[in-house]
């Protein structure tokens, strides 16, 4: 076993999934206090709803800020910065006397959490390849569905115990243990010698090269509007649920924790079958399973079908996306060992960037009327779909990927079914190769 191997446990994967459930549960856990925090500051809903809006916001610039910055400066550093980041804004967003001070915090709140995901993500290709590394993403796919499901629960909790305020101090409290954590446990990953030299111009030679990719702009572009038809349902299916099929609290709680579950299983399911089978297939398989649960979701609102119909649609569709999320993400960053923080970035800029503009969407014909969200997630499942025939299936048909312009040689791509011979060992250190500008 080699000095970086020992380095990998159990407590380093405790760490990077904390840093992966960032973001989720600054987005979840004060929701059920919206409605109190929009009286007690005085606020319009559309306002209220803006620190929603700006969290998300945060989340998309922080990652490509974030990403590149950790392939400068390696991971640790720029990680502990963010983590006491998100500790201090969540205090502030606590102390918040107006809307607009708590709508500025929030967006700086998701640039601090967007540093923890992308980190955890880019990590990960620092440590892992082939087979290892599609298994890590779909651990933490496993993850951000899990905290998807206990985020809203424990806000629930609190807003019994507490007001918004004291919510938003939990928040803080969570920064100060991840950030514990991570000052005891989270070692640098990314060793000097693998680290990029070179400043703006040099990050901005790093995008073009990444933006000239076909796998990687594809792969981009199917997360983004997945997610899209992801952010869509968490944005309308209360409304669905509870206000069209007259849901109860808690039997909307039950149908969100089946579909949260789904999201799970999937992801986990999803790792495995990607690390045994083909990465490309199974990507292939969830966008069909995304679109065939978006296109019967749209066939229940239209024809105003029964309670079961709806959840099973809105369960495939999730699943779906589950199970695009492993193989999309470990096709991205595969040929990009020596810029993953920057791949990573326009990932998951492109995760929240596309939900957040898709999310407002569905409440276009108000809140009696599901039409809408079966649109919009018919539309962003198509569009991922038709991405993949466009853009990857030539590559996927029997070619394998070449290293994209600068990637170091020890990374190699297998064609799918031939076993990967990097699959259970970290990559090696790149000591004394320097890329040349392109």
């Amino acid at each position: 076993m080699t000095t970086r191997e020992q380095h990998i446990g159990k407590a380093l994967a405790v760490v990077l999934g904390l840093l992966t459930i960032f973001g989720p549960i600054s987005m979840d856990l004060y929701l059920p206090a919206l409605p109190a925090l929009t009286t007690e500051l005085g606020a319009t809903t559309s306002a209220a709803q803006l620190t929603v809006t700006a969290c998300l916001l945060g989340l998309a610039i922080g990652q490509v800020v974030a990403g590149p910055l950790s392939d400068r400066l390696g991971r640790r550093r720029p990680l502990l910065a963010g983590v006491v980041a998100y500790l201090l804004t969540s205090v502030l967003c606590a102390v918040s006397p107006t809307i607009e001070l708590l709508v500025a915090a929030r967006f700086v709140q998701g640039l601090a959490a967007a540093v923890g995901i992308v980190i955890a993500q880019a990590a990960g290709r620092d440590l892992y390849s082939g087979g290892r590394l599609v298994r890590y993403y779909g651990r933490l796919t496993v993850l951000g569905g899990l905290a998807a499901i206990i985020g809203p629960v424990i806000g629930g909790q609190l807003a019994s115990l507490t007001d918004w305020r004291g919510i938003f101090l939990f928040l803080g409290g969570v920064g100060a243990v991840i950030l514990a954590a991570t000052m005891l446990i989270f070692r640098e990953t990314l060793p000097a010698d693998r680290r990029v030299v070179g400043g703006v111009a040099h990050t901005g030679r790093d995008f073009r090269r990444l933006l000239s990719d076909r796998m990687f702009v594809g792969t981009v572009v199917i997360t983004g509007f997945v997610n899209a038809a992801l952010f869509a349902y968490l944005s309308g299916a209360t409304y669905v649920l509870q206000g069209i099929y007259g849901l109860s609290p808690q039997g909307y709680s039950f149908a969100f924790g089946l579909n949260s579950l789904g999201f799970m299983a999937f992801g986990f399911v999803a790792g495995r079958l990607a690390e045994s089978w083909s990465e490309k297939g199974t990507l292939v398989l969830g966008l069909l399973m995304t679109l065939v649960g978006a296109g019967a979701l749209l066939a229940t609102a239209v024809l105003h079908l029964s309670l079961v119909a709806m959840v099973l649609s809105l369960l495939t569709m999730v699943s779906g996306v589950a199970v695009t999320t492993p193989p999309a993400t470990s096709l991205a960053l595969a040929s990009y060992p020596d810029i993953a923080g920057t791949a990573s970035s326009l990932l998951g800029c492109a995760r929240f960037a596309f939900g957040g503009l898709a999310a407002p969407l569905v409440g276009l014909a108000g809140a009696d009327d599901a039409t809408p969200l079966g649109l919009v997630t018919v539309l962003s499942a198509a569009v991922a779909a038709t991405t993949y025939v466009i853009l990857l299936r030539d590559e996927a048909s029997g070619a394998p990927h070449p290293a994209a312009d600068g990637a170091p040689s020890s990374v190699v791509n297998v064609p799918a079914g031939v076993p990967d011979p990097v699959s259970t060992t970290l990559l090696p250190s790149r000591a004394g190769q320097e890329r040349t500008p392109v």
